[in-house]
């Protein structure tokens, strides 16, 4: 029996920990409703974020999803939740020997040439470590903390305790999909097997763009809780936001081609755009391209749900309504009425926009990456206020969390660019059963069962 899998210590730990911050705040949300006394809604917030904060675990990269979402909480709790950062105390040497006795028996130091004791880079789940093959290769070896199972176990439980307060207060969107949905990819994210899967699939969508580089998995050094993976030498992103815009355009471009093709494609996104999952390569001296470095949030979509996007984008353009009914029928949205469809464009017109102008533009003016799709989120929950609710269906989740991370990128960098051309590129010629066909292909050869 795997001796980490919902083990009671770690499970009765997390949810002490968790629990105490997480239920107590609920409970005044609770009580302020029940009672009819005001909260103060801003100090809660950042009690919660404070809490969430402190951990070392994935419920703070849930808040920071559930962030994105307009209403999924609090207007005031989105604001502090968006600002979390993932970064997290790293595990010493002591428990990482434990850890990679755990994964590759006695003996696992002498399958490597050298294995540095100290992390290069330390996140919610787990750890990067540097190490050198026999055969003369740079490795990437991610390490997952102890536990890990009890603590989404036990940060999953919390996390259904709080949405489900939210919705009881009278919340205008139905977060029940939007749980399971979460629940399913964190969950996910715990199998390094399936991330090293995931790492082969992206290779095949992306083998003939030169500008992104891959990892080449390194399948006897590998488990369900350890990665390894070929070093991938590169900076990282923001420290070439100083540099001349044709070089960040360049990046930008690379970037909007790295996400957009293997969806339009192969239905395939990365649900978590964010600065740390990406570092530039150079050669001699001038900007190559980018490098991917995590795949453990990896959403593979249903062919329908990408002709629904692709969809919606015709309609908005050409303003056809009942293409966008269609369309928001194929990505799950039911028992729409017209003024609930005006109000899901408010948001549809933010996300699409910079692809409905055939122009050079920047992807948003005026904001910064934090406040990217704030006032947009505004408009929606005042509006639903008034005509909601609306259940938002499980597929939305992370399109609309990776959209608002990739427009936080170009924000970062810049860019300005003609955002219309560069998708009308992608979703040119664009067939459904061509899309299946491919993405059957794919997974086959990355090994990923049919219904993932």
């Amino acid at each position: 029996m795997d001796p980490e899998k919902n083990r009671l210590t770690g499970r009765l730990t997390r949810y002490a920990r968790v629990g105490t911050e997480v239920g107590g705040i609920a409970a005044k949300m609770a009580g302020s409703r029940l009672f009819g006394y005001e909260l103060d809604g801003e100090r809660n917030a950042a009690e919660l974020a404070k809490a969430l904060g402190s951990l070392k675990g994935p419920l703070m990269k849930v808040a920071q999803l559930l962030a994105t979402i307009p209403d999924a909480v609090p207007p005031e709790y989105a604001a502090e939740l968006a600002q979390l950062q993932s970064d997290a105390p790293p595990m010493g040497w002591a428990f990482v020997k434990r850890r990679m006795l755990a994964e590759l028996g006695a003996g696992w130091q002498k399958r490597f040439e050298s294995f540095e004791h100290h992390p290069s880079a330390a996140a919610s789940l787990g750890q990067v470590h540097r190490a050198l093959s026999h055969d003369g290769r740079r490795l990437a070896c991610k390490l997952q903390y102890p536990d890990m199972e009890s603590a989404v176990e036990a940060d999953l439980k919390q996390l259904q305790i709080m949405l489900a307060v939210h919705r009881r207060m009278g919340a205008v969107i139905d977060t029940t999909e939007i749980a399971k949905e979460i629940g399913a990819r964190v969950r996910e994210e715990l199998d390094y097997a399936r991330e090293g899967q995931h790492m082969a699939l992206y290779r095949d969508m992306l083998a003939d763009e030169a500008s992104v580089r891959v990892p080449d998995l390194v399948e006897e050094l590998s488990t369900r809780r350890l990665l390894t993976m070929t070093w991938l030498d590169g900076r990282r992103l923001l420290e070439f936001k100083e540099r001349p815009l044709e070089e960040r355009n360049r990046l930008a471009t690379t970037m909007f081609k790295a996400w957009w093709h293997p969806f339009s494609h192969f239905g395939v996104i990365h649900g978590d755009p964010h600065l740390g999952n990406y570092t530039v390569f150079e050669e001699g001296g001038e900007i190559a391209g980018i490098n991917l470095l995590d795949y453990g949030c990896i959403r593979i979509f249903p062919p329908r749900f990408v002709t629904g996007v692709i969809e919606l984008y015709n309609g908005l353009r050409h303003d056809d309504r009942d293409r966008i009914v269609s369309a928001y029928e194929r990505w799950g949205f039911k028992n729409l009425t017209r003024e609930l469809i005006d109000i899901l464009n408010i948001w549809a017109r933010f996300i699409y926009g910079p692809l409905l102008e055939d122009r050079v533009r920047t992807i948003a003016a005026g904001v910064s990456p934090a406040e990217y799709g704030r006032r947009q989120a505004f408009e929606v929950h005042r509006a639903l206020k008034e005509k909601g609710p609306v259940t938002v269906p499980r597929e939305f989740v992370f399109m609309d969390r990776a959209a608002i991370g990739l427009g936080g990128v170009f924000l970062h960098l810049g860019a300005e660019l003609n955002f219309c051309r560069l998708f009308n590129e992608q979703i040119d010629a664009y067939e459904e059963a061509k899309l299946a066909a491919r993405q059957h292909a794919a997974l086959e050869a990355a090994g990923i069962p049919a219904g993932h």
